[in-house]
């Protein structure tokens, strides 16, 4: 894929005016220069797809021989619990770290050079790490009271494998804030192949394990081989970041003003992560107290719907943060909301179509996928109505995804706080009305609705603050 010629043909702007594109540039320049970076945020994003292609065949394979040797036995209920533990703390701790960080890299890198920017992600390394280390030790001494309450209709015998199963994943937490901190860097450096590539392992690494010792290990092999993919991926993160230049080694240089910003816009980013992180952590609890096997049709759901948010969400977040970051670093006020535009329209113009076929053919899509084995057709029918009811959510998914990263871009994560409060409310009390009357599935229409009322809420939030930016520096100054 290649740049358009009559964007190839306009020059990069100077320093100077593009801190100032927003007023003193000419509005042609300007809208050019906006469609520039729409078209490498959307030329990114297609690069990462193509490679989320190939994690999303190594997810359904998993997916596949999960369904085959387990179906929907308590087993995956119990490990699918034990798991959104990680996960939940990963969304939290891991990537909202990220999404303060990147815009400060950028900014420094910008005004005082690499060696600056590598100092103050070597620094973040060492706090995230810290912080990362902290929660697991937290997490493993808390279980025994925390799990019953995730898990609150399970029998003893059945939170005991969720515990153990918990354990075995704690270390997901550390190395997947390794993988995400240097993605992060990379993607900042506009390098997306390679580390887009790298998370087919875990999905791979379970699958093998799966084959291999699902018949000795049980679902045990499931967890062991996600540990041991994401700590392959880790590894080879780190030799990738090298070759370009960038170490992923934590060296400690003390908490400077640069430093301090990244810790400022972490701390509220982190706590609107929280609300909004819970939606999932809600919803599979809440899963847990209708009967038996309700955890696990919301999980084969969620895996369908999820691995195609992911393919299009996570290409997406990781293209797009650098470049509003840049944007906002350079006061370039019209071309960010020109930019949102653009691509918050291609975000509809590409996943209305694709949530209409998965709604539309929900039942074969779950019949192709998972009815062998111990999946049943009547786990069929219980799966697919939870599918079609969660596939509402896919616009308004990677709509919250754009919206998130450039709020952070902007430096205004606190805003999040409020918005997420709300919607995690609004969230609990769907569930509690829609699953009395349409059951698990009642909590995917429940997750779909929130998500709508969330990008709403996040797109009026950046206009404002666009606007609110640009009344206080009309000579285009930056942030």
């Amino acid at each position: 894929m290649t740049c358009p010629k009559e964007l190839r043909s306009v020059p990069e702007p100077s320093f100077t005016e593009q801190k100032q594109i927003g007023h003193a540039m000419p509005p042609a320049a300007g809208r050019a220069w906006a469609s520039s970076a729409s078209w490498k945020i959307l030329r990114a994003t297609g690069i990462l797809t193509g490679f989320s292609g190939v994690v999303l065949a190594a997810t359904v394979a998993r997916e596949l021989v999960t369904a085959s040797y387990f179906g929907r036995s308590d087993a995956v209920d119990a490990y699918l619990i034990a798991y959104v533990v990680p996960s939940f703390v990963v969304g939290i701790v891991a990537y909202s770290f990220n999404l303060a960080l990147i815009p400060v890299f950028v900014e420094v890198r910008q005004r005082e050079g690499p060696t600056a920017a590598q100092r103050l992600f070597s620094g973040a390394m060492v706090w995230s790490l810290g912080l990362l280390v902290a929660v697991v030790l937290l997490l493993a001494a808390l279980g025994p009271w925390y799990l019953p309450l995730l898990g609150s209709g399970f029998t003893a015998s059945k939170l005991l494998l969720t515990r153990h199963l918990l354990y075995v994943m704690l270390p997901l937490i550390a190395l997947t804030g390794i993988t995400s901190n240097g993605t992060a860097v990379l993607n900042a450096g506009e390098r997306f192949a390679l580390p887009g590539a790298l998370p087919v392992l875990p999905p791979l690494a379970a699958f093998a394990f799966v084959i291999l010792f699902g018949k000795s290990w049980s679902v045990y092999s499931l967890a062991a081989g996600t540990v041991v993919g994401t700590a392959l991926q880790a590894a080879m993160l780190a030799w990738v970041a090298r070759a370009h230049g960038i170490d992923l080694t934590p060296r400690w240089y003390g908490v400077d003003p640069k430093l301090r910003m990244v810790i400022s816009q972490y701390l509220p980013m982190m706590a609107g992560a929280l609300l909004l992180g819970t939606t999932d952590l809600v919803d599979q609890s809440m899963a847990a107290m209708l009967p038996g096997g309700s955890v696990a049709a919301f999980g084969y759901a969620r895996k369908i719907v999820s691995v195609l948010v992911v393919v299009g969400a996570l290409p997406l977040g990781a293209a797009s943060l650098p470049y509003f970051s840049e944007m906002a670093a350079k006061g370039a006020w019209d071309a960010c909301r020109h930019t949102l535009r653009t691509v918050g329209g291609v975000i509809l113009l590409v996943t209305v179509p694709v949530t209409a076929g998965l709604v539309l053919f929900a039942h074969p899509l779950v019949r192709l996928l998972f009815e062998r084995g111990a999946f049943t057709p009547h786990d069929t029918a219980v799966v697919s109505r939870v599918e079609a009811w969660l596939a509402l959510q896919i616009p308004f998914y990677l709509l919250c995804i754009l919206g998130l990263r450039v709020v952070s871009a902007l430096k205004r994560n606190a805003v999040l706080t409020g918005i997420a409060a709300f919607t995690t409310t609004l969230n609990v009390v769907l569930n509690l009305l829609l699953m009395r009357v349409y059951g698990v599935a009642g909590i995917a229409l429940s997750t779909s609705i929130v998500y709508f009322v969330c990008a709403l809420l996040i797109f009026v939030a950046i206009y404002a603050l666009i606007r609110r930016n640009q009344a206080r520096a009309p000579a285009g100054a930056g942030i």
